[in-house]
């Protein structure tokens, strides 16, 4: 059975930390679920990590459909939430439009979108229609070109308007909250203020989950960003792999028997005649 909204309000309240990492495809998600990952996120992050681009902006929604309708497949347990791409909910239609593609070609559980009091009347009217909302604040990847790439809230009058949107954000019905990039005292804070799960990336450990992108995790880039640790070295795993795998072909020890199929002598004679 997926984790559920009760299961990570249960989370929250016995103080068990949650874990949560995206994934992009079938095997990725069968892989994290076997790991027992509550949530897993279908980022807009794929359009760096999966397509080559510098943000998040060029993703479409159909490009979220079609990857997050592979990790529901790959998955049984975990909840799957998906963002909602960029200008897709600038207004109550478009999100409504969009989340209804999600949940019903992609199947995912919940979706989630940035932004703090401004979209706050868009996740109630979501909420209110049976769509479970994650809220996302501090550096939001979507608003890179007005933030720019680097840490949010560092100075009172910023640190309290994230606050009062983080509440507002709660009032307006959304699950939980991810805090990105923002400082550790100031995610600590929130979290107390908040009856609502909060994950961090780049937050601190005062969060109540965090939440990773499989590459930095796994090592497949050679480098990975400040916040992120790198539990394996699967990249440079995979390159020897592949290294050792062309240098077969190329000597000619791939294939051999073990790897080929026989037919009887006779057969290839009568075939040849």
């Amino acid at each position: 059975m997926r984790t559920t909204l009760l299961d990570i309000r249960k989370m929250k309240a016995a103080g068990r930390r949650i874990p949560m990492l995206t994934a992009y495809d079938y095997a990725a998600a069968k892989i994290a679920d076997r790991a027992g990952v509550p949530l897993l996120l279908v980022g807009d992050s794929l359009g760096m990590v999966m397509q080559g681009h510098e943000t998040t902006l060029p993703v479409s929604l159909d490009d979220m459909v079609r990857h997050a309708a592979a990790v529901v497949r790959g998955s049984e347990n975990a909840m799957v939430i998906a963002d909602l791409p960029f200008l897709t909910y600038a207004d109550t239609a478009s999100a409504v439009a969009a989340a209804r593609r999600l949940m019903q070609e992609a199947k995912v559980q919940a979706v989630k979108l940035e932004g703090g009091r401004h979209v706050a009347d868009t996740v109630r009217h979501l909420v209110q229609h049976g769509v479970p909302v994650m809220a996302h604040l501090g550096f939001t990847p979507q608003s890179q070109h007005t933030l720019g790439l680097r840490v949010q809230a560092k100075e009172a009058a910023c640190a309290k308007r994230l606050i009062e949107d983080a509440l507002a954000l709660e009032a307006a019905g959304a699950f939980a909250l991810v805090l990105e990039l923002v400082p550790a005292q100031l995610a600590a804070e929130v979290t107390k203020r908040l009856r609502i799960a909060t994950i961090g990336i780049g937050a601190g450990a005062g969060c109540d989950g965090q939440v990773q992108v499989w590459h930095d995790l796994l090592g497949l880039f050679e480098t990975s960003p400040r916040h992120a640790k790198r539990y394996a070295e699967i990249g440079a795993a995979m390159e020897a792999a592949i290294r050792a795998y062309a240098d077969d072909i190329g000597d000619g020890l791939f294939p051999t028997d073990a790897q080929s199929s026989q037919m009887d002598a006779d057969e290839l004679a009568k075939a040849l005649a």
